[in-house]
This record gives C-alpha cells, sequence and structure tokens, in this order.
C-alpha cells in the first residue's frame, strides 16, 4: 500500500481550482491543505491576483517553513504576513472580499506530530482506537439565516445565486473578528485562533486532510471517517472525489443537500505512518 496519497480536483473546469495540496518529506514530512475563498464573482475581492494565486503562494511558503521546529501557529502567521506583503502595492487587502482560505497543517518530526486547523477543512487523525475529525465550525455560526433562504432555492437558479451573494456577504462582514470566525486572508494574528494539537507519533495509524468539498462524502452520508481514510488508503483520492461528483450531480437543485455549490472545489492528501 502507498504510504501517502494525494489529490484535488476543481469544481468547474472553467476557472481556476482554489484548493491547495501538498507535500515535503525528508527528515520531517509535512501537508499542507488549503480552500480558498474568492467568490462569488459578481463580488468584489481588492484583488488583482485572485484566490488560486493567494492559495499557491500561502501553500508553497508554508510548505518550505514548516520544516523548521518553529510552531506551526507563527509559520502561519509570518506566511500570512508574507504573502500580504508581495501584493498589498497593487491590492486592496482591507477589502471585505480579499482572497481568504482554511488551512490544514501537518507535521511529523522525529517522535511527535503536530497539526493546525484554521477554517472549516477538516483533519482526520486514526489512533488505532478511535478516529478524530478535527475542524474549526464558527464559520457555520455565521449568517445562519442567509443560508437557510438560500438553501430553499434551487441550486444553480438565478434566485440561489442572489442568495449565495447576500450569504457571502454576510459572512465576509463576520470575518476575522470576534464573534465571527477566523480565516487566512491579509491578518497575521488569525493564525493564533487556529485549534491546535500535538501527539505522540506511536500514537497516529493514519491521517487526512480534506476540504470540505471531499467532507461533502459524511455530510451527505456516503459513509462515515472510516469509510474515507479506507478509500484514500486503497484506491486514492479519485475514488473518493467520484463519489461525491456522483452525489452531486444526482441531486442537482441541492433538494437531498442543500450548498451554495452544485460541484466545490475538492482536494484530499492521506498519510500512513505504518512501516
Amino acid at each position: 500500500m502507498t504510504p501517502l496519497r494525494l489529490g484535488t480536483r476543481p469544481g468547474n473546469t472553467a476557472r481556476a481550482n482554489e484548493d491547495f495540496v501538498g507535500i515535503t518529506s525528508c527528515e520531517t514530512t509535512c501537508l499542507v491543505l488549503l480552500d480558498g475563498a474568492g467568490g462569488p464573482s459578481e463580488l468584489p475581492n481588492g484583488c488583482e491576483h485572485g484566490t488560486s494565486s493567494f492559495v499557491t503562494r500561502l501553500g508553497s511558503l508554508l510548505l518550505g517553513d514548516m520544516t523548521t521546529t518553529t510552531p506551526l501557529t507563527y509559520i502561519l502567521a509570518n506566511a500570512i504576513r508574507d504573502v500580504a506583503q508581495l501584493h498589498n502595492h497593487t491590492c486592496d487587502l482591507t477589502s471585505p472580499g480579499t482572497p481568504s482560505s482554511t488551512v490544514v497543517m501537518a507535521r511529523l518530526h522525529g517522535d511527535t506530530f503536530d497539526y493546525l486547523v484554521l477554517g472549516d477543512s477538516t483533519l482526520v487523525i486514526d489512533v488505532g482506537d478511535g478516529i478524530s475529525a478535527i475542524s474549526d465550525k464558527r464559520l457555520d455560526a455565521v449568517a445562519a439565516e442567509e443560508f437557510a433562504a438560500m438553501a430553499a432555492l434551487p441550486t444553480g437558479s438565478a434566485e440561489h445565486q442572489q442568495a449565495r451573494i447576500r450569504y457571502v456577504s454576510r459572512q465576509r462582514s463576520m470575518r476575522n473578528q470576534p464573534g465571527g470566525y477566523w480565516i487566512a486572508a491579509a491578518d497575521p494574528g488569525a493564525a493564533f485562533e487556529a485549534h491546535t494539537g500535538r501527539l505522540h507519533r506511536r500514537d497516529i495509524k493514519q491521517i487526512a486532510l480534506l476540504s470540505d468539498g471531499a467532507t461533502r462524502f459524511v455530510e451527505f452520508g456516503l459513509g462515515g471517517w472510516t469509510d474515507v481514510l479506507y478509500l484514500l488508503a486503497h484506491e486514492g483520492p479519485d475514488a473518493l472525489f467520484n463519489c461525491v461528483r456522483d452525489a452531486e450531480t444526482a441531486d442537482p437543485d441541492g433538494v437531498r443537500w442543500p450548498r451554495a455549490k452544485r460541484h466545490d472545489d475538492i482536494a484530499a492528501a492521506w498519510l500512513t505512518t505504518a512501516s
């Protein structure tokens, strides 16, 4: 069995993929998964480079810095600051819609496993006698009324899109502030609001990093976290992605599974520590 699998797929081939997944592996094994947020296109984001560029820059910086033993929160804060400095002279990074991203970071160094989760992407950890799924769900508490209004409309319709614009506008108004939710954008301070932890390497059997496009597998009731890990381990990310896409296609109007987008960008990484 291959000890590592990773992949990503756009939700719409007509636009750039705003998910990012990557790995570095030598003495230290580091994985990063990002799920960028930049839409809908009707709303301005203040950045001429776009969300795909943002996640690529941020993900590359994170992977480059994670091979040190610096705490992951500081690595993320520094990377957010450095990406902002790359384009703050051309873009309005104070715009409510400036590109942002969830972050999942996982680092295996010696006998230590460190992780960080910011936003509603998910880290799944199998410790042998149980599975934990770690995600930052503060976003779910924001704009609940606007989501309900959007969910009542057929996905892909003009009315649904207008409701989605209102939903995202409300989310943006609550981004990176107390009482709202925290995400990687232009404020390095968001890094210190992330969920973090450390485990002993010997306690880890396998891990998976998943964007919310991939966690639809569980949210749709297609299977549980054990099934996700099995698919990734034995068939690879494409098998997981295909299950989600088949379900989305079977429910194009979002009647069974109300959602903001018919098809979302999707990304996953899986790693086993078994020898």
